[in-house]
């Protein structure tokens, strides 16, 4: 079993927001597996479908992104989910616009959705998307930054970027290592 999570917001006002590419990315492969999300008990809506005999769990957190792993922590023991299983794909400030990077561990780097997982799970060790929003541009804060909505003229890079995290997800699926879809991906 996989547990794939998507970082992002809930709610409308969120919807479309910098902040929520993680929801995108995981709306979007539901989309493409015809799985429906349905709330839980555990402050998060899940979808679950079964990828080449093995059943996948696409997830994301209801809580707020700075509370990501209230909701996390729970599931993965309900589910009997180890950190080697789990993928969390969600925005990051440091890459370009469009842009993707798969990471196996490391430091929350400043997002406090990671910063909230690692806490509860105890262990940076765990598989990870990063899709790029780029920084604030102007006087623009990073809260007003991630909290805004993409322009029109990013949604190209962005549609690219869902498409290649939705891909990169797919191949590791198939059966391929993380490290082998980090060298195919990265």
């Amino acid at each position: 079993m996989k547990m794939i999570v998507g970082l992002g917001n809930p709610g409308t006002k969120y919807e479309q927001t910098k902040h929520n590419i993680g929801f995108m990315v995981v709306d979007r492969m539901a989309k493409e597996h015809q799985a429906m999300f349905k709330k839980n008990t555990f402050e998060a809506e899940v979808a679950e479908f079964f990828y080449n005999g093995e059943k996948i769990l696409l997830v994301k957190p209801q809580t707020f992104m700075n509370e990501s792993g209230r909701a996390v922590g729970p599931l993965m023991t309900y589910f009997g989910i180890y950190p080697d299983e789990l993928v969390v794909v969600y925005d990051d400030l440091d890459l370009a616009l469009g842009k993707i990077r798969l990471r196996q561990k490391g430091s929350a780097g400043g997002h406090n959705g990671i910063k909230s997982i690692i806490s509860h799970l105890n262990t940076n060790v765990f598989d990870r998307i990063k899709v790029g929003i780029g920084r604030p541009e102007g006087k623009k804060t990073v809260v007003q930054h991630v909290l805004s909505p993409f322009s029109k003229e990013a949604q190209p890079l962005i549609e690219a970027s869902i498409d290649q995290s939705v891909k990169a997800l797919e191949f590791m699926l198939e059966g391929h290592s993380f490290i082998n879809t980090m060298n195919q991906f990265n």
